[in-house]
């Protein structure tokens, strides 16, 4: 099976080909932050790293787009969207809220978190077991919520 990175490349010379120009562009963006992670590493990241990569500018499109919409800026933020939608071809099919309960809930059970304070040691159990598949930001409010409640 091929990994995601080479997935990404096959995608940019079909889109090439087809002439799909925004996702043509969105592609050599996403290669181009993934040849800066190998530089920066000085070796091949893996398709965890990738996904971390591809996640990464899932948020910066969206912060942009509530910035661009808060300026008028309606062409720019759907451009943004288009980028988005693309980007999220690669990643895991997102969890529903009530699974994402359930798995915080079930971390928060065998780990033992009391309180506010284990917050940090149920967020490093956490996030591997979501990555991809779940807003960060999202899962560290759940997080919070429960374990202020508990």
């Amino acid at each position: 099976m091929a990994t995601l990175k080479e997935q990404i490349q096959e995608d940019m010379k079909t889109a090439m080909r087809a002439k799909e120009k925004t996702r043509l562009a969105t592609i050599r963006l996403a290669l181009a932050a993934i040849k800066q992670k190998e530089i920066d590493d000085r070796s091949t990241p893996s398709d965890a790293q990738v996904l971390a990569i591809l996640e990464k500018m899932v948020k910066q499109r969206r912060d942009s787009i509530k910035q661009f919409e808060d300026a008028g800026r309606q062409e720019l933020a759907d451009i943004e969207k288009a980028e988005i939608v693309i980007l999220q071809d690669y990643l895991p099919e997102q969890m529903d809220a009530t699974e994402l309960d359930a798995i915080v809930a079930e971390i928060i059970t065998n780990i033992g978190a009391t309180g506010p304070q284990d917050m940090g040691k149920v967020m490093a159990v956490l996030k591997p077991r979501i990555q991809g598949r779940a807003d960060m930001g999202q899962a560290s409010q759940r997080v919070k919520n429960k374990l202020t409640a508990v």
